[in-house]
């Protein structure tokens, strides 16, 4: 006759379930990346605009700091700006695994981020009184260094706002209403800067800017919400 032992209940070993924020801690440092971008490109441009002889924020857009001797401080913003926001769409690849929007969110913003890696390596042209001794009123012609500024800022930007309508889909799917319509919001309110560019610079810089602001704040949700509602 075979005789079954029954293990005491205690005495088992126990399966602990893996808690919902366990990949958060490694994936964290990662979504750091395109928390900080922001901040530090707009700072850095901010402080260079405010204190670079011959600068006007009505006038001049912040890549034209890259000009001049001291537009090397500029470059240096604009790479590490780009290979913060790259570090950043790897770290949202691996917080969306495979879900809603895993695959091209990431892919949209390492985009983004690549096209500050070009922006540092072509600068934009002289105009409108900046360096100083420019003259006034913008470049006679478009050199390739700034038409390839251009264009790589461009391409950055529609990958940029093509990442938060993917992201908005994927909100939407989790419930997350508030932050489904602001990322629906906020492309077109960016994108609308970029066609206000000929009116005002302000208005291309304000677009500019609150693409990447945007870009911090869902990182940074993206970093706290619970599993379920990533």
């Amino acid at each position: 006759m075979t005789q079954t032992i029954h293990t005491p209940a205690a005495t088992r070993p126990a399966h602990t379930a893996r808690p919902a924020h366990a990949a958060r801690p490694a994936v964290r440092p990662l979504l750091g990346g395109a928390m900080a971008a922001g901040p530090l490109f707009l700072v850095t441009g901010v402080v260079q605009g405010l204190l670079r002889d011959g600068y006007d924020f009505t006038r001049n857009a912040i890549s034209q700091l890259s000009l001049g001797d001291l537009g090397w401080i500029q470059k240096t913003s604009f790479v590490l700006t780009g290979v913060l926001i790259i570090v950043g769409a790897v770290g949202i690849r691996r917080v969306l695994d495979g879900g809603p929007g895993g695959v091209w969110a990431p892919r949209l913003v390492a985009v983004f981020g690549a096209s500050f890696l070009v922006s540092a390596v072509f600068t934009a042209d002289p105009g409108a009184g900046f360096p100083a001794g420019t003259p006034d009123g913008p470049a006679a012609s478009l050199s390739t260094s700034g038409a390839v500024h251009m264009l790589g800022g461009m391409v950055g930007y529609l990958a940029l706002c093509a990442a938060f309508f993917v992201l908005a889909r994927r909100f939407s799917a989790q419930g997350q209403r508030v932050w489904a319509v602001t990322s629906r919001i906020v492309p077109v309110a960016v994108l609308a800067g970029f066609a206000g560019s000929a009116a005002s610079v302000l208005v291309f810089t304000a677009g500019a800017a609150l693409g990447l602001v945007w870009l911090t704040a869902t990182a940074a949700r993206l970093a706290t919400a619970p599993a379920t509602e990533r």
